[in-house]
């Protein structure tokens, strides 16, 4: 596989190297539309006849029972359902640790302000089908949402031909504590969510990946119905390595990136040309084994190696990228690290792959893709919370406070903001 390398790019070319590929949903969104609006005005009947038109199946009942959830369970093999099970644990914990309780803070005496989290009261999930059961991200959205109390997450994820869920997709739904799970993908499941049917509950946001058409629905329903997570586009990985990394490493992070799908991209930035070249050939060697071969093929084609002069050039190009997931492999990583301003998650060191925090280190693996890590964070505790200020004054605190308000609220020409202070010092 020629994948094209870069050497010593000049600043002002680093852009166009930092393309990635074009996931445009614009020209769907008629279909979008029509697919909202029909599940809106026609509940459950509509999310079938949709079903049956994609997914080529016909499903009676929506909701799946809890004879389903029981039967998968016993089907599941014991070695991933310990996988999961770990993997739950530890991305309890690290989500557990990033709650935050709110202090009352005295501004000036007598003048109280605190701040309080609740949760998001009902949250919907979406679990794509596809060429591969995405059981981690079930893990990744749920954990986090009963951890915040989330009082009902509602989970919507295709079924197969037959109408029935992944065993693991359902097994982890349980361990993860989801309240409701629903057969439905695509266009119909977001509509199901936002709106409400029958089965489905209406939910206020709506987290998880999906193919163009799922991106497309959730990008209209956030316009005025809904919140979702983030923008979403193709997943990405950069690595930066020096001469001490290992070759078949840095090759086998490239691959597994580039498995994701044809539209992912994986970036290799170095200083060292010998590296580069072992690692092509490295990535050839390994290519030739992988089962998803076509996938990453494509892959490829969007992915690049780029050589440049110093660390201070890589720290440049890689916070201009911003990317999804950054691996550093270099003998000074700890130090490159700390230079990193824009990136959704960072793996350190050689022992760190990025499969780690996809599936079972304890982080969050719904992360910002397509440069948006400049402006969002990753999913984490506080994207199923909300904060409601709380502030109190006591008669001396307003004697304080009260003439510096009424002198903004005149000045801005608000006389009803002043008189509501004024009164209350006349009395």
């Amino acid at each position: 596989m020629n994948i094209k390398t870069y050497k010593y790019p000049d600043r002002i070319a680093w852009e166009p190297l930092q393309q990635r590929p074009e996931l445009d949903v614009t020209s769907l969104f008629d279909t979008v539309r029509e697919v909202l609006e029909d599940v809106r005005m026609n509940g459950d009947e509509a999310v079938r006849r949709y079903g049956e038109r994609f997914d080529k199946v016909r499903i009676t009942d929506l909701q799946v029972s809890a004879e389903e959830i029981s039967e998968a369970e016993s089907v599941l093999d014991e070695e991933l359902k310990t996988a999961i099970v770990t993997a739950r644990r530890n991305i309890e914990k690290f989500h557990a640790s990033q709650r935050v309780e709110g202090k009352k803070i005295e501004t000036m005496p007598g003048v109280m302000c605190w701040q309080k989290s609740v949760a998001i009261e009902k949250v919907g999930l979406y679990i794509p089908g596809g060429t591969a059961p995405l059981f981690s991200t079930v893990l990744m959205l749920a954990v986090p949402a009963r951890i915040a109390g989330c009082k009902e997450i509602v989970l919507c994820t295709p079924p197969n031909r037959e109408g029935k869920i992944h065993p693991a997709i359902l097994f982890g739904a349980k361990v993860a504590g989801v309240s409701k799970i629903v057969k439905a993908g695509g266009i119909q499941a977001i509509a199901a969510m936002t709106y409400g049917t029958q089965s489905v509950p209406k939910v206020y946001k709506i987290f998880g990946p999906g193919n163009q058409y799922v991106v497309a629905a959730k990008q209209l329903v956030s316009l005025k119905d809904v919140a979702i997570d983030m923008p979403a586009g193709p997943s990405e990985v950069e690595i930066i390595a020096d001469e001490t990394a290992n070759p078949a490493y840095i090759a086998a992070d490239f691959l597994s990136q580039a498995e994701h799908g044809s539209d992912s991209q994986s970036i290799l930035v170095t200083t060292s040309e010998s590296l580069a070249e072992a690692v092509k050939r490295e990535i050839d060697r390994q290519l030739s084994e992988l089962p998803r071969r076509d996938f990453t093929e494509q892959s490829l084609m969007h992915s690049r190696i780029v050589i440049l002069k110093n660390d201070d050039e890589i720290v440049g190009f890689t916070n201009q990228y911003a990317p999804e997931h950054l691996i550093i492999q270099t003998a000074n990583y700890a130090e490159l690290s700390e230079k990193i301003r824009n990136a959704g998650s960072v793996f350190l060191g050689p022992y760190t792959p990025e499969s780690a925090g996809d599936y079972a280190s304890g982080t969050n693996h719904t992360l910002p893709t397509k440069g948006y890590a400049k402006m969002y964070s990753g999913v984490n505790l506080d994207s199923f919370i909300r904060k409601i200020t709380f502030q109190e004054i006591t008669e001396d605190g307003l004697k304080l406070l009260g003439p510096t308000i009424e002198i903004m609220a005149a000045n801005e020409q608000l006389d009803g903001h002043k008189n509501a202070v004024s009164i209350r010092l006349k009395k």
